[in-house]
């Protein structure tokens, strides 16, 4: 690979001020120094393509992608000009600009499933809106979220279900219940525990592995069945499994959907979509039930956000783009899976998911989910020029970059196994990072048995 990456200089002395300025040193968890290794860059000064580069000049691979909002790849040129172009005219007014219903025409054709669609700047807005719509309709109090999936909002109805949930009152944790993915049962106990009080099922409608047995669609059924809506919450899904949304390659058609992310190829946008009878609720025109405040903000149709999703949303519907990534996502899954055969890890580095969107699973040597061997592998792949808290791909990994990767992660993978057969502290750098949702900062390398979210919490 090359000479190994060690000089953080300027990334040292950018976090000190941050953290003196920045709760946190940084405007997303996801994104904190916690969340990686001791030797990381702290702070990008650009990216282009699938490369990024720190403010110490080290050159990454990377596989983050802005949280998996960069599908086609950093500064992606025709984005760029649409954004550009729209920019020199101004981007925000007082009444409605012409994009806002020609970004909306362009969603719905990309989305046939949507009948409506409302903008926003982030996918905690959109899936709380969502979740104020389903209460609306229903007029009831109680939601249910999936279990297996980390994250939904940084509004208290989810926050307040994790184990960060200082500040949330009780009375509103209280008001979101769970329920597992693939387990229509879970679904069923939860309507006989509460019937008649909930107002809508969110869930991912999928993490990486499919429904089964059209899970789907039978719990769409059971809600209806039961006075309840069903949402998808297709953040990471859209643009990743399909330009359509996973909800088409799966055969269903959701009461609501959120969506963001890939949508704007890393810009600030994200969408409330569904049927017309609920999204009516929060519109002017109805007048059969009262108003839904529904997504009010004044940022919401910036015109360049809304250019650049036009932009995204045609390149996905005119080039191969799910193609390439799959293609690319599946090389490295089934690369990974050798490589760690051979170095005898397959028991301990793992990869998983969806080939456009994969994840690796880090096992110390009793099997069992390792913090501080995330730490490690995180801390020799940084080292080895690839930046990677997941294993994301883009419209732009070349193979070159797919090559260079394996390369980097087969070193790895000698050292972990090292780690493995001595003491893992003795090849890390530093503290371990910790999970995101944790209930006190308590800086301590040993706790494996912490929860966290593989791949770094999505939008958190």
């Amino acid at each position: 690979m090359g000479q190994l990456i060690h000089d953080f200089e300027n990334s040292n002395r950018l976090r000190e001020q941050a953290h003196r300025i920045i709760p946190g040193g940084a405007h997303t968890y996801a994104k904190g120094d916690d969340q990686y290794p001791l030797l990381a860059p702290g702070f990008i000064a650009n990216g282009y393509g699938s490369h990024v580069w720190d403010v110490d000049a080290n050159e990454y691979i990377e596989y983050g992608m802005g949280n998996r909002s960069v599908g086609l790849g950093h500064a992606y040129a025709h984005v760029l000009q649409a954004v550009t172009s729209e920019l020199v005219r101004g981007c925000n007014f007082t009444r409605p600009a012409r994009i806002e219903v020609e970004c909306a025409s362009a969603f719905l054709d990309t989305v046939p499933t949507a009948e409506m669609v409302k903008f926003c700047k982030n996918g905690s807005d959109a899936t709380s809106a969502a979740i104020r719509l389903a209460r609306a309709a229903t007029c009831r109090d109680l939601v249910a979220i999936c279990y297996d999936h980390p994250f939904f909002s940084t509004d208290d109805w989810f926050i307040g279900s994790t184990p960060m949930n200082a500040g949330v009152p009780d009375a509103i944790r209280e008001l979101t219940i769970g329920f597992r993915y693939n387990d229509l049962e879970s679904a069923e106990e939860l309507f006989k525990r509460h019937p008649g009080k909930i107002a809508a099922f969110i869930l991912e409608p999928s993490r990486g592995e499919d429904p089964q047995d059209h899970y789907l669609q039978k719990l769409q059924a059971l809600c209806h069945a039961n006075g309840s809506l069903l949402i998808l919450d297709e953040m990471i899904t859209g643009f990743r499994w399909h330009r359509c949304g996973a909800q088409h390659v799966y055969g269903i058609v959701p009461d609501l959907s959120c969506f963001g992310k890939a949508l704007g190829n890393g810009f600030a946008i994200a969408a409330l979509a569904g049927k017309r009878e609920f999204m009516e609720l929060g519109g002017t025109q109805q007048t059969s039930a009262p108003r839904v405040f529904l997504l009010s903000t004044t940022h919401g149709a910036e015109t360049h956000a809304m250019a650049a999703a036009i932009a995204t949303m045609q390149v996905y519907r005119h080039e191969p783009v799910i193609e390439h990534v799959v293609r690319q996502g599946l090389k490295l899954k089934t690369a990974l899976k050798e490589v760690a055969t051979v170095h005898g890890l397959q028991n301990h580095f793992k990869v998983s998911g969806h080939p456009a969107c994969l994840l690796y699973s880090t096992l110390d040597a009793a099997g069992q989910p390792s913090q501080i061997f995330r730490s490690l592998f995180l801390q020799e792949t940084i080292r080895r020029g690839i930046l990677a808290p997941s294993l994301v791909v883009s419209y732009t990994h070349s193979d070159e970059d797919i090559e260079k990767t394996i390369d980097a992660i087969s070193e790895t993978l000698v050292v972990y196994k090292r780690a493995l057969d001595h003491k893992v502290e003795a090849f890390l750098s530093g503290r371990s990072s910790e999970p995101v949702f944790r209930r006190f900062n308590v800086k301590s390398p040993a706790r494996d048995d912490a929860p966290r979210l593989d791949g770094v919490g999505e939008a958190v």
